[in-house]
């Protein structure tokens, strides 16, 4: 399966990474490893997780050194066990251990977005709901944290302030109403669908009423999510959001929402325990 993942929209953050963890050079391999030796490394996921994040590891060794071999052992998306063997890497020892670091970094990190996300959408997905991630991200990493959302089975919501109007609670406040916010963002942008956020059955009856698209349900327990459900009757999408758990996710996604967005998948997520070892050193042949 293709999770869409550009690499030229993604090299940047490699090279910067790069240019971050080795700067003016791998000093410890520079003095111990020579230019003649080969390795080979298998890369282990030593907890059980969902994997993401492979192009990105082999992009970062063969950012360094493009006669690297890199090989998934794995697919992209795949459920593991702990000490399953994930990729296989060959070429100068050198190369390998300067790229090790940033290459795990991405792979732990990215993994452990895609692992809770797999979680929150095996809970919700009995009920037809769908998860959604949110704009907490570490920044300047969206697009990649956003991509492991997606590996996990989640959903993108917006990617930033610029593809998608959503009316939040200090936007009402400086403007005065639910039901002024949408007849501005209305008129500013007639063709775009509008989300608002509400917080009692009141804002929910406003957002009706001011022809909202998408309401979102922020912080509200789950009687009072069965009665904004009630309330809104089709007339709009209705999303779920704030304190979402893996203890909670379930009753919250039977209460008839059709979108559950959850912060804690990019902003909280464990990393995914994940090595490099390496297996075999041998001296280039002359």
């Amino acid at each position: 399966m293709s999770f869409d993942l550009d690499r030229e929209e993604v090299q940047g953050l490699i090279e910067a990474a790069l240019r971050e963890d080795i700067g003016t050079g791998d000093i410890t391999t520079e003095a111990l490893i020579d230019d003649e030796l080969i390795g080979t490394a298998i890369i282990v996921s030593r907890g059980a997780g969902c994997i993401a994040g492979l192009p990105i590891a082999m992009w970062v060794f063969e950012t360094l050194d493009p006669k690297i071999r890199f090989e998934m052992l794995v697919k992209e998306g795949e459920r593991v066990c702990a000490n399953t063997h994930i990729a296989k890497l060959h070429g100068k020892l050198s190369t390998i251990l300067k790229g090790e670091r940033v290459a795990l970094n991405f792979l732990q990190r990215l993994s452990g977005i895609a692992t809770l996300t797999a979680k929150f959408v095996e809970l919700a997905s009995p009920y037809g709901v769908t998860i959604t991630d949110t704009r907490k991200t570490t920044p300047c990493l969206r697009v990649l944290e956003k991509y492991a959302v997606r590996v996990g089975g989640g959903s993108n919501h917006r990617f930033g302030l610029y593809d998608a109007i959503l009316i939040k609670d200090n936007h009402i406040r400086a403007v005065g109403s639910i039901s002024e916010a949408v007849r501005r963002a209305r008129n500013y942008a007639p063709g775009e669908k509008i989300e608002v956020e509400t917080r009692t059955l009141a804002d929910v009856k406003e957002a009706i009423e001011a022809g909202a698209d998408i309401i979102m349900l922020d912080n509200m327990d789950a009687e009072t999510i069965r009665e904004a459900v009630k309330l809104i009757g089709g007339k709009a999408v209705i999303e779920a959001s704030g304190n979402i758990t893996l203890e909670n996710v379930s009753e919250v996604a039977s209460c008839g929402v059709n979108l559950i967005s959850v912060g804690r998948i990019t902003h909280s997520a464990p990393a995914l325990d994940i090595a490099l070892d390496i297996v075999s050193v041998e001296r280039k042949q002359a």
